[in-house]
């Protein structure tokens, strides 16, 4: 095992620790979840982030063109020569004034981390392309993952490139088809369970155990690595300054973990000089880190968490057959399985977590799209909690946000559509039927722009 780079199970209790040229998705002695860990006083890394701006420059090996690998020293657990990409990374970091506006910002205080333009349409690719270069590493030939639905798009895109076979396992009618017809289409097997995606969690684990097949969904620790780049994207294109807030949706809670493992590095090896505060969106009708965090006061506390709440919380969801509902479907989780991590990423970032209705959700989403980028429903979480953090005045109007829009809007149209025909909020932009007149035309058009057309 090499002492550069290895696994350890995140149990303090525990500690086993493991080469990365093994592939587990859980500690083997005591089931916990593993962490990749960097011995940083053996493994060169740049003295200053703006490094990085010269690689992206001249861009001479083929990595460079990655937004997650051309930040490979930061996240250095294989050589060159097992690394796959397919492009990912390639991301905006965008000031959104109306996103501002909406949340009682000052102006320029709001910015928009866009994912969607990643090869799959959401940032599950900055994860994938870690966990494909792993699986190459460890020599897989068959890949499996629960989806609610990005996962299973961008596993099948990712296996289709590495030459890999790949399963993915979905619940029952809970899965846009947006993001179906990716999988489909890219070629993966597809396994719909009777169930929800809590449920193609626990299968998806007991069929890889059983198989050896490799599992690709976040339990998986070198996943969470290539999620830490989109961190970085956000400083890149903030200057290398740090932000006063992150915000992002909460599901299965990668995200988050990795975010927060990102800038406990990054402080340790002296890149950055302070920590953003983070907030974590959980949907009301998925809403377990939120229960547990903000209502019943679990903490990670170093690792010496309070696990008889969690578990009796876990037992009560049993106990009265809960089930999840939420139309942001990327997120309708209620057992995330990076809990552990997530706690430890708000211990990290002196965070919070908040909980936001469907309908916050929706309006907010039409106000990222009327301001200029589309995303899906779960994406909008972030801006929805941004808004409902600044009626709390937990976060102040002139504090620098950064808010993390997961996945592109054509990921669920459904949703998109219907919001807007049936006419469901402030920002419904409800088409306008008319009769096929050149009269009737033009006075449907005055009618919905105040005459601006007239005279044209």
């Amino acid at each position: 095992m090499s002492e550069q780079v290895y696994q350890r199970c995140l149990n303090p209790g525990c500690g086993a620790t493991y080469g990365v040229d093994e592939s587990y998705f859980a500690c083997p002695a005591c089931g916990d979840l593993l962490d990749v860990v960097y011995d940083w006083d053996r493994l060169e890394v740049p003295d200053s982030l703006g490094w990085f701006e010269k690689r992206w420059a001249s861009r001479q090996n083929r990595l460079d063109f990655s937004g997650v690998w051309r930040f490979r020293e930061l996240i250095p657990f294989c050589s060159d020569s097992y690394r796959i990409s397919i492009g990912e990374g390639q991301t905006i970091l965008q000031p959104n004034d109306g996103a501002a506006k909406y949340a009682n910002c000052q102006a320029d205080r709001v910015l928009l981390q866009y994912e969607g333009l990643n090869p799959s349409g959401s940032f599950k690719d900055n994860g994938m392309t870690a966990a494909f270069s792993h699986a190459k590493l460890v020599r897989a030939e068959h890949v499996a993952c629960a989806s609610t639905g990005n996962t299973s798009a961008s596993v099948a895109l990712y296996a289709h490139a590495c030459g890999m076979k790949c399963s993915v396992f979905i619940g029952s009618g809970r899965i846009a088809y947006g993001k179906l017809s990716q999988a489909l289409d890219f070629g993966a097997q597809t396994i719909q369970i009777q169930g929800d995606f809590d449920d193609c969690m626990r299968q998806v684990q007991n069929v890889c155990r059983e198989l050896k097949l490799y599992l690709v969904n976040s339990l998986n620790p070198f996943r969470l690595e290539g999620q830490k780049t989109i961190m970085y994207r956000v400083l890149e294109g903030l200057g290398w300054q740090v932000p006063d807030w992150i915000i992002v949706p909460g599901g299965n809670l990668g995200n988050s973990s990795s975010f927060g493992k990102a800038f406990a590095e990054l402080k340790q090896l002296g890149l950055i000089d302070r920590i953003p505060r983070l907030a974590v969106i959980n949907a009301a009708g998925a809403n377990t880190l939120y229960d547990l965090y903000e209502k019943q006061g679990v903490r990670w506390q170093g690792g010496q968490l309070n696990m008889k709440v969690i578990d009796d919380y876990y037992a009560q969801l049993n106990a009265t057959g809960y089930r999840p509902h939420t139309l942001a479907t990327a997120i309708e989780i209620s057992r995330p399985v990076n809990l552990k991590k997530c706690l430890r990423a708000l211990e990290i970032c002196n965070g919070v977590v908040r909980e936001v209705s469907d309908e916050e959700i929706l309006e907010a989403k039409a106000v990222v799209g009327r301001y200029g980028l589309g995303c899906e429903p779960a994406s909008a979480a972030s801006l929805a909690g941004l808004k409902k953090l600044r009626a709390e005045q937990v976060i102040g109007a002139d504090e620098k946000v950064v808010c993390i829009l997961t996945g592109h809007q054509l990921k669920d149209p459904n949703i998109t559509v219907t919001y807007h025909i049936e006419n469901k909020g402030q920002y419904s932009n409800r088409p306008f039927e008319v009769e096929n007149d050149i009269s009737k035309v033009i006075e449907a058009l005055q009618t919905a722009s105040g005459s601006c057309c007239s005279g044209r």
